[in-house]
């Protein structure tokens, strides 16, 4: 199968999400700023399936290295996903704009960045898909993460545009809100309404829309059924 490159893959999502893909028999571009612990993931993830995976660093703050980084892969990805994500700290980012600014940086502006990239080279190619992940802390706990969640919807709002942009260039743009998810970022924020995913119920959602041809999907509940819209 082709390669699909994700972007975030240190990440508790983005770990799942690449067992997923491999364990499906696709060759994976693995992506994320720690390549010491992205070279460990590859290894384990190359024997274990007996795939292709090749791993480079990605600094998603890092703007200026974007288009080389996305220029200089060995082989263009069939798909792209966003697992990169970074919940901060709320009450110092009300005191510390740097703090403010990371959370926006990492959750939108850097994503918007390559984004734009990856979508513009789908769009001449005319193929492939690309699925991002919006915020992990639910709408229960909006007004506590207001900075990430608002730097969120910027993104999945940016995304959704992307996805109207390419609908006639045969590219899938699958937007993923799971609501709450129980990672090591969201362990000690107190669950508010339902009682959450975790990171390999959003692998199985995010995988099972794309492989559908979905464009939109959110974590329902504790079983963690897909709510398709759109297609």
């Amino acid at each position: 199968m082709g390669y699909v490159l994700i972007l975030g893959s240190n990440s508790d999502i983005g770990k799942v999400l690449a067992e997923k893909y491999a364990s499906n028999g696709y060759n994976l571009l693995l992506a994320d700023a720690d390549a010491e612990k992205l070279e460990e993931i590859s290894q384990y993830l190359a024997e274990t399936y007996e795939i292709d995976v090749q791993a480079s660093k990605f600094n998603v703050l890092e703007f200026y290295t974007h288009r080389n980084f996305y220029k200089n892969l060995d082989l263009k990805p069939m798909g792209v996903i966003f697992a990169v994500d970074y919940v901060g700290d709320q009450k110092r980012a009300q005191r510390d704009f740097l703090e403010a600014k990371k959370i926006i940086d990492i959750n939108y502006t850097g994503l918007v960045s390559i984004l734009n990239i990856a979508a513009n080279d789908f769009e001449e190619r005319k193929e492939g898909f690309i699925a991002g992940i919006g915020n992990i802390v639910g709408k229960n706990n909006k007004q506590d993460f207001y900075t990430y969640y608002s730097a969120k919807q910027g993104f999945t709002s940016h995304l959704e545009g992307i996805k109207n942009r390419l609908s006639d260039s045969n590219v899938q743009v699958l937007v993923v809100n799971p609501g709450f998810v129980h990672t090591e970022s969201t362990k000690n924020i107190e669950i508010k309404g339902k009682l959450g995913l975790i990171p390999g119920d959003v692998a199985e959602n995010l995988f099972d829309a794309q492989q559908q041809g979905k464009d939109f999907t959110t974590g329902k509940n504790l079983l963690q059924k897909i709510l398709p819209f759109g297609k």
